[in-house]
């Protein structure tokens, strides 16, 4: 791992709106009882001995979720508004049968279309737009984080469209990356040259357990 950027993006842990299928987008909602432990669980695995940044979502969720992390971890916090949910618009609020009921066909087609934006809410690709200069801004200052890992926490939208910009997925291919569980976890790895030319390569998708070694 010499030399190679390791990137870790974390899914904050459940709230009640998660567990009853309701859309929150960028409405900020609390961990249930259920996240809190997810969050206490997986804090072990993700403050790992080589872990030099951890970078949250603003919202209280992902927050809430970075900080037992950081607990373990004995370093702060940085918080980033970039890192935040999509913002659904008009869907959020509502669970899947209301959106269902009231813009029949047009979840499946956000599901399936990078493009498509719900009412007054951002798409895909404009969700990975705003995220990708995180991670840049990453590569350039953090001299420190080749052979190191840095944690990211947010979203499960928000990290398959990052994870998309990243890996810089042709738009149709970008729905092959699909949802990602509570407390489960992403990891890239940057195997290029420069920032300009920073080779990322999706080494693990939706993950509750540590990742072997010899995948790296």
């Amino acid at each position: 791992m010499a030399g190679v950027r390791r990137l870790i993006l974390l899914r904050h842990g459940q709230t009640e709106w998660n567990a009853t299928d309701r859309m929150q987008g960028q409405i900020d909602t609390e961990l249930s009882d259920v996240g809190r432990r997810q969050a206490k669980d997986c804090a072990p695995d993700m403050a790992c001995s080589d872990l030099i940044a951890i970078v949250s979502s603003d919202l209280k969720r992902a927050h809430d979720t970075a900080l037992a992390v950081a607990e373990c971890a004995a370093m702060p916090v940085a918080l980033d508004p970039r890192l935040r949910e999509t913002n659904l618009g008009q869907w959020e609020g509502m669970d899947h049968r209301e959106v269902d009921a009231q813009f029949p066909g047009a979840r499946k087609g956000w599901r399936l279309d990078p493009t498509f934006a719900p009412p007054g809410g951002e798409s895909k690709l404009e969700v990975g737009a705003r995220a990708l200069p995180v991670v840049r801004e990453l590569y350039a200052a953090r001299e420190d984080w080749p052979g190191r890992t840095i944690v990211l926490v947010a979203h499960g939208g928000l990290i398959a469209a990052l994870t998309a910009a990243l890996l810089e997925l042709p738009e149709a291919n970008w729905p092959v990356l699909g949802g990602l569980a509570n407390t489960s976890w992403v990891q890239l790895t940057s195997h290029g040259p420069s920032a300009e030319k920073p080779g990322w390569r999706l080494d693990v998708w939706n993950a509750l357990a540590k990742v072997a070694p010899d995948v790296l």
